[in-house]
């Protein structure tokens, strides 16, 4: 008989060591799957090895460095995302929320916050008033590397993350376009050789903007300006509203800004390419938060209000 069915007379077992369990699993490392749980790495370990002893089976391979399962835990794996997504099915038929806020880990690449994350979460706080934000800011690079880590639960970036335990879903792509201060800037169109002769701002060096608008002059044969990459949008509008240059940004994020600095987007005779957007996140059979708040940040944008086009100043 299977020492994993012969151990049932000593069930029901405690939850929490198989979600301990699957999460180590998951995330590869025990040090990580704590930080998810947010418990110390020895109460992990010792959660698993409660698991193992209730079984009767060692279910992690402890002689290298690596996490390592056994046969046995290889196969018990697959029995424990059943019993973690029984339980999230049944506190959702049984109507059993928690009694506090429930946090959900979203990091965000600076265009999408100075775009339509604010107006998306003061949606999603009407349909989901559990919720609790824990919202972090980075490049796309380092977004995608901490969901793969799992220390972020949901990422909204330009790239997708290609780890095969993380689900990546298309968002729409933000048009981009140029812009400049809305007093020195003042021609009805640029050309690219106007724009040649203006030093440019856009994202870091080797980004999807930064590319992109390279190309579009080489595309042209036009003469390539002077590019400044710079890491931070606040940086460029800084830049910008100090006479440094034209600034490349996602449209709808220039025109919140613009309601607050002295911001114009340009007509340009060339059009860039538009920024895409991906939201890659790790699936927890024992909840469906992170799923649904996806669900709800696409249905906001496919509303259209969050990425209309702004048509440029006068």
């Amino acid at each position: 008989m299977c020492c994993v069915t012969a151990a049932h007379n000593r069930l029901p077992m405690n939850l929490r060591f198989v979600e301990a369990f699957h999460w180590a699993v998951s995330l590869k490392s025990v040090t990580r799957a704590a930080e998810k749980l947010h418990i110390t790495q020895s109460a992990l370990s010792s959660r698993i090895s409660a698991l193992e002893e209730e079984l009767g089976v060692v279910l992690v391979d402890r002689r290298d460095k690596q996490f390592r399962l056994t046969i046995a835990g290889q196969r018990f794996h697959v029995l424990a995302i059943r019993l973690l997504d029984v339980q999230r099915q049944l506190k959702e038929e049984m109507g059993n929320h928690a009694s506090r806020p429930v946090a959900l880990r979203i990091g965000a690449i600076e265009s999408v916050v100075h775009s339509w994350l604010t107006g998306w979460l003061q949606q999603m706080r009407r349909t989901h008033p559990d919720f609790a934000l824990e919202l972090t800011v980075e490049t796309s690079p380092v977004l995608v590397d901490q969901v793969r880590r799992g220390a972020q639960d949901l990422v909204f970036a330009a790239i997708p993350a290609t780890d095969a335990s993380v689900r990546t879903r298309p968002l729409p792509p933000m048009p981009m376009v140029f812009v400049g201060h809305a007093e020195q800037h003042t021609k009805p169109r640029y050309s690219l050789l106007d724009l040649s002769c203006i030093e440019l701002l856009t994202f870091q060096r080797g980004s999807q903007p930064h590319q992109a608008l390279l190309e579009l002059f080489q595309r042209h044969g036009a003469p390539l300006p002077r590019v400044h990459a710079i890491s931070s949008i606040s940086a460029m509008v800084q830049l910008v509203e100090g006479g440094f240059g034209i600034a490349t940004l996602p449209e709808s994020a220039a025109l919140q800004l613009a309601r607050r600095a002295p911001l114009r987007c340009l007509l340009a005779d060339a059009t860039l390419a538009p920024l895409p957007i991906h939201a890659s996140y790790r699936e927890d059979p024992t909840s469906s938060l992170t799923e649904s708040v996806l669900d709800s940040a696409q249905a906001y944008l496919s509303q259209g209000s969050a990425t209309a086009p702004v048509e440029p100043a006068a």
